[in-house]
């Protein structure tokens, strides 16, 4: 997700994420589905956030 996911999130459900975080990954789409690359990104990155 990108900055920019991110404010259209908030401009179209803000009553709904209200309370709740969203996190920005920084993750550039650059990558193909399931690439290697990206999953291992997705772990790291992601990983912590989901435990």
């Amino acid at each position: 997700m990108e900055s920019a996911h991110r404010r259209r999130l908030l401009m179209r459900h803000r009553t709904r994420l209200k309370g709740k975080r969203i996190v920005v990954l920084d993750i550039r789409d650059d990558y193909a589905f399931m690439q290697p690359e990206l999953v291992e990104l997705l772990l790291r990155k992601a990983g912590p956030l989901l435990r």
